[in-house]
């Protein structure tokens, strides 16, 4: 019996694909650095394991398909801090941000259209894209200029007839890049012109060390056509929690959206209650002491990576992500080797590879995505033994 064209031909994680290597890696008594994966190490707020404890509820039930509407009021004025107002029937909570991502492209187009995206960019948008059926048409950024956007007159010679909406990720994942007032609005412009929409993940919103935040939302041109993708894995170190939201002022997108979720009955009820308490009573002192922390480790990965011979990068200015070009010539078989034949000091390193992370099948064969999450003489251990393991796996090659 065959399985289906969309089971062929989604693709798997460059995230954690690798993950069997690992495990394998992990019984031969071998320390893996996991640089492949977006997952903090700095401790989810006291505040939400309170309110797990405290939860009172003594039947478990189903819960409101948009969300819990005192989670959705917390939502609201979290927002406005950032000068972003929303009505409670703006929002809907989803399953994580990618729940949030999947909706969005249902809600805006139907199989055989297309979005246009900046490649590289967040790897679950190719395989969200071939399960609604759609096609993403990437238009290739430059590690040379810090993977900035390209001018109006690039992005709008692929704009066709079948182009829905344009995908925007700031602060970048993978690249960390941070778009400017000046990026975001060329988007905006664009996307008035050609009447399409444009959806914005923006869930590294914490995360910017140089430069200024620019929401979609901030742009009243696009006020009837933006999406905001959103989620608090993060900002919260929740990543387990599985909960975002999708929130956008086009009534009609929200009104499908809602009817997608409560295809799905209902987010998880215990996490929105968890993460309503950390956003109601969350200091600005938190933030201000993450990102101070990331940018830390974002400067000794960066140190270290301009050791490495060979190596490129510029350094990011948001998130917690390098995309990194590594001195290899196929990324993907280093990136196994470094699991199943290498280690120093009993250890090695776990990288994501770069081709995953783009829509063209050519590209990515030298870069890695890179995620600063461990601590800074972790991270230090871990770029030094990335080092010597690029160092002998050239040596086997020649």
């Amino acid at each position: 019996m065959n399985i289906s064209v969309r089971g062929r031909r989604v693709p798997a994680s460059p995230i954690r694909k690798l993950v069997p290597l690992a495990i394998d890696a992990e019984r031969r008594g071998i320390k893996v650095y996991h640089l492949n994966i977006g997952q903090p190490d700095i401790e989810t707020p006291p505040l939400f394991w309170e309110a797990i404890k405290s939860y009172g509820a003594k039947v478990l039930a189903y819960g409101n398909s948009q969300g819990d509407l005192d989670y959705i009021d917390s939502l609201i004025r979290y927002y406005r801090r950032y000068g972003i107002d929303f009505e409670p029937e703006d929002i809907v909570v989803t399953v994580g941000g990618s729940e949030a991502i999947v909706f969005s492209m249902l809600a805006t187009s139907d199989p055989g259209d297309e979005f246009i995206i900046f490649e590289p960019f967040y790897t679950n948008y190719n395989g969200y894209a071939v399960m609604a059926g759609v096609k993403l048409v990437p238009i290739t950024t430059s590690p040379e200029n810090g993977y900035h956007l390209p001018a109006p007159e690039v992005i709008e010679e692929k704009i066709t007839e079948r182009t829905r909406g344009i995908f925007i990720c700031t602060p970048n994942n993978p690249t960390g890049t941070v778009l400017t007032r000046e990026e975001m609005e060329m988007i905006a412009d664009i996307a008035e012109r050609n009447e399409l929409f444009v959806i914005s993940d923006e869930v590294y919103r914490e995360f910017v060390y140089e430069g200024n935040y620019t929401s979609v939302m901030h742009l009243p041109q696009v006020r009837d056509r933006a999406i905001l993708l959103d989620s608090v894995s993060k900002r919260f170190s929740a990543c387990g929690a599985r909960i975002g939201n999708i929130a956008s002022k086009n009534g009609e997108v929200m009104r499908s959206v809602l009817k997608f979720a409560q295809a799905r009955l209902c987010p998880p009820s215990v996490e929105q209650y968890a993460a309503k308490n950390v956003f109601d009573n969350i200091s600005d002192e938190y933030y201000r002491k993450m990102r101070d922390e990331y940018r830390r480790r974002r400067d000794v990965a960066i140190e270290e990576l301009e050791k490495i011979p060979g190596a490129f990068c510029r350094k990011p200015s948001g998130a917690f992500y390098i995309m990194a070009t590594l001195p290899v010539d196929d990324i993907e078989d280093f990136a196994r080797w470094m699991l199943t034949d290498f280690s120093y000091n009993q250890t090695t390193t776990m990288i994501a590879p770069g081709p995953g992370f783009y829509a063209t099948e050519t590209l990515g064969k030298k870069e890695a995505r890179i995620a600063y999450v461990l601590r800074e003489e972790e991270i230090r251990s871990a770029m030094r033994t990335l080092a010597i393991g690029i160092e002998r796996y050239n040596e086997g090659k020649r």
